[in-house]
């Protein structure tokens, strides 16, 4: 089971198009909320070192800040959870 973490905020359109692509491929994630949680801000920003979302976070230690569709359904694919 891959573990990913997603920090993202309701309003933001890249992260509704992002989580969109995940949940209609039945991907796991744990979504970390930006604008209610502190410390979930802190750590995106710590992560990508961006005050950009979404930031999604794969376990091989990887992530993205704002990826296209095609980009995060590479590595999707490339972790084996897509076919």
């Amino acid at each position: 089971m891959a573990t990913i973490n997603f920090y993202g905020a309701d309003w933001c359109g890249d992260c509704r198009r992002s989580k969109k692509l995940l949940d209609s491929n039945n991907i796991e994630y744990t979504y970390h909320d930006v604008e209610i949680d502190d410390a979930a801000r802190a750590k995106s920003q710590e992560i990508s070192g961006k005050m950009s979302i979404p930031v999604i976070q794969f376990e091989d230690g990887s992530f993205f800040v704002e990826p296209s569709d095609p980009e995060l359904k590479a590595k999707l694919q490339e972790l084996g959870l897509l076919a």
